[in-house]
């Protein structure tokens, strides 16, 4: 059975330490530590020690998603903190010195790309990204695969073709600017016909921007998506009108 958390920047943009707290006696086994925003990256390393993640089973850090060649090493010299049995999710476009990088073999998570990037967003794009990094493993974000083919049929070639290397998925659902907000029945559908092909192995990380009061119809929208239950309509209906 996948385990099943929250992105801390979804629930708190930037304020992982009331992320989770929200999360505090819910029945979440993962969590992915986001550090989105260059800025953030420094707090949540000096953070680490304070922080009670004893309820999680699985654990990532997000890196930054943009950030100069400037800041490069700086960022990896604070991801080498992590403790080694996390993984640590990379946007493929923002790396610009790869050395720098291979270091951390199989701790390195590469996440396909949305229609935004130019780089990473299909099977063929990422193939190309796992022969510079041969240890790292992937992150499939749902969303991203669905925007960039509505058919679902790339995110079936990339979960088929890289199922091995799978460690997590990001599941929610994305507006017009490529933003996450919650599961409409139409995403949850459309995921549910790739949920078969997800290792019933990795960790399930809802990327979706809700309230405290939306968690827990989240998570079960997210459930639901990824055993491939179809909802009634009336259960996504209230989600998203208390979103």
């Amino acid at each position: 059975m996948n385990s099943l958390g929250f992105s801390t920047g979804a629930l708190a943009k930037g304020d992982f330490v009331l992320a989770l707290k929200q999360m505090a006696g819910k029945p979440l086994s993962a969590v992915e530590l986001s550090a989105l925003r260059v800025n953030e990256l420094p707090h949540l390393m000096n953070s680490l020690n304070s922080l009670d993640l004893r309820a999680f089973q699985y654990i990532s850090i997000h890196a930054p998603s943009s950030f100069a060649a400037g800041e490069e090493a700086q960022i990896v010299e604070l991801l080498k903190e992590c403790p080694k049995d996390w993984k640590i999710v990379v946007h493929p476009d923002s790396i610009k010195d790869e050395d720098k990088w291979k270091g951390f073999g199989n701790q390195l998570v590469l996440e396909n790309m949305d229609r935004r990037k130019s780089d990473g967003r299909t099977a063929e794009e990422l193939a190309t990204w796992f022969v510079r990094f041969p240890d790292a493993k992937l992150c499939v974000d749902l969303a991203h695969a669905q925007q960039w083919d509505t058919t679902m049929t790339e995110a079936y070639l990339i979960l088929t073709r890289f199922r091995d290397r799978i460690c997590e998925i990001h599941i929610s659902e994305l507006d017009s600017s490529s933003r996450h907000f919650p599961l409409s029945r139409g995403s949850i559908d459309a995921f549910s016909q790739v949920a078969n092909l997800i290792p019933n192995d990795v960790a399930v990380i809802i990327e979706s921007r809700v309230d405290a009061a939306s968690m827990d119809q989240e998570m079960v929208k997210a459930k639901n998506a990824i055993e491939g239950t179809r909802m009634p309509d009336h259960a996504v209906t209230l989600s998203a009108a208390g979103a």
